[in-house]
């Protein structure tokens, strides 16, 4: 209630913009707790006791049955005997394991790779305390250990936004009321995270749409200037610098956190989508032009850059 563009019965099923195949949504948020530092500054042995920390949490999901699922860690049993006395990790998997993890987008990529995060140390120690928990159905995935403390997804496919951010949201409370577990915030600022542009909600909620008129050639250009009088975010289907979808598929999002609800961010994206889908049809208008004999104009010549 109360929401600027939600739709009078509250209910943002895409079917009313016009949509006819289910599309894949997604919200994710990012959470760090108060007993500990944020990732740049904790040293392995806070890595290792903050995952131990996070297994009442995960256990209590694993044994609720709209949840269930498993917790798959990549902390090595040496680290883990060493910081917690115990001779074995409990959810140690193998490198096999990992990659297979990493390929089906259920696990995050090697961190200390990236020398972005590196240099900010927030990939130190790898990969101790590092690894995920995921919902039998797959729809709801918590990674620990990477950016954030915590990065935690909904995930799903259909019409209606609300059900992935009230799954989300009941998940966010079952977490909080495990004792320990207390989110960072600031009165100020919103919640505590390690990147400026998550501050706030730190909630992200984004769909895959086809949009091939806006991306034809391979190019997201076109969808990026129409997304941002929007307010909306371009990437690929893979998040920040992955290539968009061959049938013109990409992933939309607000581009706001700070100051702003996280149900507006909801709505934003939904009363956005609507003018996307505007100008892609528009887009589309446009292309017989070409298909009709009028020859493309030419080639730029060598040496000169077209800004779009």
């Amino acid at each position: 209630e109360g929401v600027d563009g939600l739709p009078d019965d509250g209910v943002l099923d895409m079917r009313k913009l016009g949509l006819e195949k289910p599309l894949s949504m997604r919200v994710r948020v990012g959470r760090n707790l108060t007993s500990f530092p944020l990732p740049g500054a904790m040293t392995k042995t806070d890595r290792v006791n903050f995952e131990k920390t996070m297994l009442g949490a995960f256990d209590k999901l694993v044994k609720n049955k709209d949840y269930g699922g498993q917790v798959y860690s990549m902390t090595p049993n040496a680290a883990w005997k060493e910081v917690t006395g115990d001779a074995k990790n409990p959810n140690l998997i193998d490198e096999k394991k990992y990659q297979e993890l990493v390929k089906a987008h259920v696990m995050f990529k090697d961190m200390d790779a990236d020398p972005f995060l590196k240099s900010a140390g927030i990939s130190s120690d790898w990969p101790c305390g590092r690894g995920c928990y995921q919902s039998k159905d797959g729809g709801f995935i918590i990674w620990f250990g990477e950016e954030d403390q915590l990065r935690i997804m909904c995930m799903a496919k259909g019409f209606i936004l609300n059900e992935v951010f009230d799954r989300l949201n009941t998940a966010l409370q079952m977490v909080e009321s495990i004792d320990g577990i207390e989110f960072a915030t600031s009165s100020k600022y919103g919640y505590v995270t390690s990147c400026p542009s998550n501050l706030g909600t730190g909630m992200r909620a984004s769909v895959h749409l086809q949009i091939p008129n806006l991306t034809a050639g391979g190019s997201d250009a076109k969808a990026v200037a129409a997304a941002k009088p929007l307010g909306l975010s371009v990437r690929g289907m893979g998040g920040e610098h992955t290539p968009i979808g061959a049938d013109g598929t990409v992933d939309i999002s607000p581009s706001n956190r700070l100051f702003i609800t996280e149900a507006e961010i909801v709505t934003k994206l939904y009363n956005g989508l609507k003018l996307l889908m505007e100008k892609e049809a528009s887009a589309g208008s446009d292309a017989p032009a070409a298909a009709s004999g009028v020859p493309p104009p030419p080639p730029a010549p060598a040496g000169c850059c077209i800004v779009s």
